[in-house]
């Protein structure tokens, strides 16, 4: 089966404020077997546009990256955001097919 992954691109607008997302939606990510691959760290857009923070979160399969999204848990994480951040997400379905070293 598929991992499942959260790729987020945010703007911080209340980086003191935005603490408080970051501590409730572990309760979240906890549930649903998150794990972050990337957090924040140095970026370079080398094409099209993009914000000043880019997440990539891992979970086991994409319909539980799904469940954590719409989740009680993360419901309450995300009202803390509200304010704090400008986030655009996406969640996406891991590859599993051929690489191109297989070809």
């Amino acid at each position: 089966m598929a991992k499942g992954y959260w790729v987020a691109f945010a703007d911080l607008t209340d980086p003191e404020g935005y603490k408080a997302y970051v501590q409730e939606n572990a309760n979240a990510f906890k549930k649903y077997g998150g794990r972050f691959l990337v957090r924040g760290g140095p970026s370079e857009a080398l094409e099209g546009e993009t914000r000043s923070r880019t997440v990539v979160i891992e979970f086991p399969t994409y319909e539980a990256a799904l469940q954590c999204y719409r989740s009680p848990e993360y419901a309450k994480a995300m009202a803390l955001r509200q304010g704090k951040a400008i986030m655009d997400l996406v969640v996406v379905q891991g590859h599993e097919g051929p690489q191109p070293a297989d070809s």
